[in-house]
């Protein structure tokens, strides 16, 4: 990230919870960087005797970035109506699965911006997915209040408006999200994925309809860079022999049982390289959404898994 975080002047400790709040706003690992960048260029820009009169830097600084974050996400809106497919947020790994701890680059080199970024709940593509569907306001306010703790009256400061009126932003938004929340612990929903990449790997079309909801929901992000559906793919019969399908056509595919923003998912890579990472929403012992991510331009956190034994 350049020279962002590495002065002596308060703001070197802000860099890795600047990259958290800007991930949850945005789902966008580059975006959330770029962001975060922005906010420290425009910290060095003040004359010293301005960032001196700043009692507390990060909180200029988190302030700052949400602003940023604010202006991407009402801009965002269009972009999306322009991407190609679905859009999805970029999923994260967990470094920590992969031989070295998480937050450090074995190269030598800096650290990876997804390796900062804690993964929660919060994180969850299932919780992201649900972000996205709030107006940009909504996911400022839940996202700085219920997730970081900010009081309303810096969020206030953030979107320009009332402590009052963001309070009830965060209210609406806490909505959405309680509807969401699955029930399903970290390991019920591994034992789950452990079974569909079994069935997935036999081509089993009956045991993955045995897996998936009938109502079930598949999505794909390809970002027009590679194959994926445009459209989800509905019901559990039909997400089966979709899924074979594709195993069919990629003889040689590998299925690894991975943490995808926290949560038991599946990877699937080819002659060492990430082709998908796929996420799962499980209810009732059985897959009620899978969200497929096959954009290579968001799967870059990902490229040290071929490098990884399995």
């Amino acid at each position: 990230m350049g020279t962002a975080g590495t002065g002596t002047d308060g703001t070197a400790g802000e860099q890795r919870q600047l990259i958290n709040v800007a991930y949850r706003l945005l789902g966008s690992v580059t975006e959330a960087e770029d962001a975060v960048q922005d906010a420290y260029a425009r910290w060095y820009a003040l004359p010293r005797s301005r960032q001196q009169e700043i009692l507390s830097p990060g909180a200029w600084l988190t302030t700052v970035t949400s602003r940023i974050c604010l202006d991407l996400l009402g801009s965002a809106r269009s972009r999306r109506e322009r991407y190609v497919g679905a859009w999805l947020p970029e999923p994260l790994p967990d470094r920590t699965e992969w031989g070295h701890a998480g937050g450090t680059n074995p190269t030598g080199g800096p650290a990876d911006p997804a390796d900062q970024i804690v993964l929660d709940e919060s994180v969850s593509v299932a919780f992201l997915v649900v972000l996205e569907s709030m107006t940009p306001a909504e996911r400022v306010a839940f996202v700085l209040h219920d997730v970081f703790r900010y009081p309303f009256a810096e969020i206030a400061d953030v979107l320009g408006r009332t402590p009052a009126a963001c309070k009830q932003l965060a209210a609406s938004a806490r909505r959405r999200v309680s509807v969401a929340r699955s029930p399903v612990t970290a390991t019920g929903q591994a034992h789950v994925v452990r079974q569909v990449k079994e069935a997935w790997e036999s081509k089993d079309i009956a045991a993955l309809v045995r897996l998936l909801n009938p109502s079930a929901v598949m999505t794909a992000d390809g970002g027009g860079r590679t194959g994926a559906v445009l459209r989800p793919v509905e019901g559990g019969t039909r997400i089966a022999q979709y899924m074979v399908a594709i195993a069919d056509k990629a003889p040689g595919l590998e299925l690894l049982e991975r943490s995808v923003n926290g949560m038991p998912g599946l990877v699937a890579r080819r002659a060492g390289v990430v082709m998908t990472v796929a996420s799962f929403d499980v209810r009732d012992g059985r897959v009620t959404r899978i969200w497929a991510v096959r954009n290579p331009e968001k799967l870059r956190p990902w490229a040290r898994e071929g490098t990884e034994s399995a």
